[in-house]
């Protein structure tokens, strides 16, 4: 969500970085020119595979659940812990008892006031094997209990005490100073119990104590959030945002002004940085805490040889991708970790261009030659059609530099996250890779590569890796955790479980009438402070 989210996920896995038309407009804008209603901000969106906190694993359902839910504690846009509906905690000494103290008078949407115990509900819907979340082992397994429960082994979970109406205790396995961020992810937000056990749809009326409430979700044309009345920090100052979802040019729409805000692909760059134009003068850069990737299963063949794994990172070219392709809307990545993020380390090598060594690794594996592996696909997220360019980039780097033909498979949103988890793919990503949920280089290393994280999409399993894994999430010692990290890096990076291929640089149009809109590096809540003057 967040990544948050991860927002999360927030697992957190992504949307194409290519998509300028991706969102799109609706057959009802509210009149021809939508985006320049003071009090409304209008923008592109997409449906969201859900709006149930406990369930979110991808960027594009946390951007809503961010602002119509809430939760202990929140992510600025600067990537920091704050108080959210817990006003304050204590850490106990031995850094495994958080108790929080709950602000009085903070209210869901219908105005019921929110207690310890509707947090305590939360924690235990999440991590209830029943509720079927893919993300409560990532993001609340380190709560005592939390871990069996999911198992099944027991029905209540003891780390998680109403102490009083006003204060909630968490108890963690062990000391971890990134516990505490990983609260900030959709799956610790709180629930109202009545709003949730109204039937299986409830989240066509999500009952949440976020800045925002939904008032109208018609899927694959708009989504409509509507000012929260009751938000404890106060109304926002606008009425509603409004997500065109259907099919159509973003950028148009922008120029048209029908839009408020979008974000520039491909197609439209060059021109929206030229500084001559009028359009530069509203462009916003910010780096995303993002990286991008090809994923291989490490279990399935051939990838379940390291040097074939090796050979498809040698025959890469990554510069050719970002500078070419992406017409450097990103940054060339060589490790696991992006830069922006704590533990990023700018002197990585990992495997530059290299053909001749490429063709080396594949005569070094059990396969011998091209001819001698089985069928490869590449499954990436597309709705059929043409596939995208950096797809298609890397299908040809691939059969240039190591004489592998590889098919592209294009899969719709919503069911690559599912065959994401199942692990269904073979090799995997490009268009689509993880974005922070915390700022932390656990939610990469641990999240990512531990071989019992059930967000280790890659098969990938080393015993060594995950032993020092282990040893990094309880070393106090900031400088000592991020050398035990930069070490980790290394150790994945010779297995190859992926290709790293660059972090996201989001170039983002804004219309001079909208004040206080913030683009964060993840996805956190930004639209309470937000305004639209009359144009």
């Amino acid at each position: 969500m967040k990544g948050k989210l991860s927002f999360l996920l927030v697992l957190l896995v992504l949307l194409a970085l290519i998509a300028s038309g991706c969102g799109s407009s609706s057959t009802d804008t509210g009149g021809p020119s939508a985006g320049s209603k003071a009090g409304t901000l209008t923008m592109v969106g997409a449906d969201p595979p859900t709006l149930d906190p406990a369930l979110t694993q991808d960027a594009t359902s946390a951007e809503y659940i961010v602002e119509i839910f809430s939760g202990l504690v929140a992510l600025t846009p600067k990537m920091q812990v704050i108080p959210d509906l817990a006003e304050r905690w204590d850490l106990s000494e031995d850094g495994k008892t958080y108790t929080f103290y709950l602000r009085k008078g903070a209210k869901f949407q219908d105005g019921k006031e929110i207690k310890a115990a509707d947090f305590q509900y939360s924690l235990e819907r999440a991590t209830d094997p029943n509720t079927g979340s893919s993300v409560a082992d990532t993001y609340l397994g380190d709560i005592v209990g939390a871990r069996d429960k999911l198992d099944g082994k027991r029905k209540q979970l003891p780390g998680v005490k109403v102490v009083d109406d006003y204060t909630l205790q968490i108890v963690i396995d062990a000391p971890k100073v990134y516990f505490l961020a990983k609260l900030t992810y959709p799956t610790a937000f709180v629930l109202d119990k009545a709003n949730v056990e109204s039937g299986r749809n409830w989240t066509d009326r999500p009952n949440g104590s976020g800045p925002f409430r939904l008032k109208e979700w018609k899927k694959g044309e708009r989504i409509v959030l509507a000012r929260n009345e009751n938000y404890y920090r106060g109304a926002p100052k606008l009425e509603e945002v409004r997500f065109l979802l259907a099919g159509g040019s973003s950028m148009t729409m922008y120029e048209n002004n029908e839009i408020d805000t979008t974000v520039v692909g491909l197609t439209d760059i060059e021109r929206v940085l030229d500084k001559t134009s009028p359009l530069n003068k509203e462009l916003v850069t910010t780096v995303r805490l993002g990286l991008f990737y090809v994923g291989f299963n490490n279990t399935k063949p051939p990838f379940d040889d390291v040097n074939i794994r090796r050979a498809f990172n040698y025959a890469t070219d990554k510069e050719r991708l970002v500078s070419v392709v992406l017409k450097n809307i990103g940054k060339v990545v060589n490790g696991v970790i992006p830069p922006g993020m704590p533990g990023y380390n700018e002197n990585v090598k990992g495997y530059p261009l290299d053909p001749a060594k490429a063709k080396e690794s594949l005569a070094q594996s059990k396969y011998k030659t091209a001819s001698g592996l089985p069928p490869i696909t590449f499954s990436v997220v597309g709705a059929g059609g043409t596939p995208s360019p950096i797809a298609t980039a890397l299908q040809e780097m691939w059969k240039q530099n190591l004489g592998i033909e590889v098919e592209i498979q294009q899969v719709e949103w919503a069911t690559y996250l599912g065959d994401l988890k199942s692990r269904k793919f073979q090799v995997f990503g490009g268009t689509s890779g993880w974005i922070a949920d915390y700022p932390d280089p656990e939610d990469f290393h641990d999240v990512l590569f531990h071989s019992k994280s059930l967000d280790n999409n890659f098969a990938y399993s080393n015993p060594q890796v995950d032993a020092q894994l282990e040893k990094a999430r309880v070393e106090k010692d900031v400088n000592t955790r991020i050398k035990m990290y930069h070490q980790i890096e290394e150790m994945i990076l010779s297995d190859a479980p992926l290709v790293p291929l660059y972090s996201e640089v989001e170039y983002r149009l804004i219309k001079p009438r909208v004040k206080g809109f913030e683009v964060p590096p993840a996805v956190v809540p930004v639209l309470k402070d937000v305004s639209v003057e009359s144009s």
